[in-house]
């Protein structure tokens, strides 16, 4: 949203309320993470069942949003920055949407899940569901403060996800093929590993379009490399308890 108050403030007081429709529904999602991480973590079968209930408030959000939008539009015909802060709020609500679709789904997973005796940690998953909380919130934050750093910081950190997704995945393979007996768990594992990384990538759309609609640029297609010791803490130690 741009600094300099409009010349209508009713215009002002529309634009605020945009940016507290997307902090209230990024506030949902983020929460539906969170409560996803404990239910795999802890085999909390009623954390899981929460976060399968809020996923009705993100839809009902998404709508409202997009109809505030479109309205915002058609009476106030936007330009420059508030243009493009109305787009964004679009664009940022699927991806917000889908992430509380991808929470959900390790929810779902979790409670299966937790039928099995896993014989090794859930330390490398741990890690990179609190990595993918820390950007989420991070991106929450920047959404209701209009914040181009901190959507920066979010870009940034996304390749470290990508990094633990792919350690996770390989460590989960060797487990397959060493005892068929872990091929049903490893399975469900994987699967919410990968809606992890997915809530991952959709949070950095969601953090390229803040940046997009402070700044009026594009952040670059090649993002920085990661830290290579992030495969150092996500590794599970074999034997561990989960």
């Amino acid at each position: 949203m741009t600094d300099e108050p409009h010349l209508i403030k009713s215009f002002d007081q529309e634009l605020r309320r945009l940016r507290d429709m997307m902090t209230e529904m990024g506030g949902i999602v983020e929460n539906q993470v969170a409560l996803a991480a404990v239910a795999i973590l802890d085999r909390d079968s009623t954390a899981a069942t929460r976060v399968v209930e809020e996923d009705p408030r993100v839809d009902v959000l998404e709508r409202e949003v997009e109809q505030f939008v479109i309205r915002m539009l058609a009476l106030r015909q936007p330009v420059a920055g508030d243009l493009r802060q109305a787009v964004a709020a679009l664009k940022m609500t699927v991806d917000l949407e889908r992430i509380g679709d991808y929470a959900s789904n390790v929810a779902k997973r979790s409670i299966v899940l937790a039928q099995f005796t896993l014989p090794y940690s859930l330390a490398g998953l741990g890690h990179m569901a609190r990595l993918v909380q820390e950007n989420l919130k991070l991106t929450v934050d920047a959404i209701g403060e209009n914040d181009a750093d901190k959507a920066m910081q979010v870009w940034r950190s996304d390749l470290m996800v990508d990094d633990l997704y792919t350690v996770i995945f390989r460590e989960l393979i060797t487990y397959m093929m060493e005892d068929p007996r872990n091929i049903t768990p490893c399975t469900h594992l994987l699967f919410i590993a990968k809606n992890l990384e997915r809530i991952g990538d959709h949070t950095t759309n969601v953090a390229e379009t803040i940046y997009y609609a402070v700044k009026g640029e594009s952040l670059p297609d090649a993002r920085p490399k990661g830290d290579s010791s992030a495969y150092a803490m996500v590794a599970p130690a074999r034997g561990g308890e989960s």
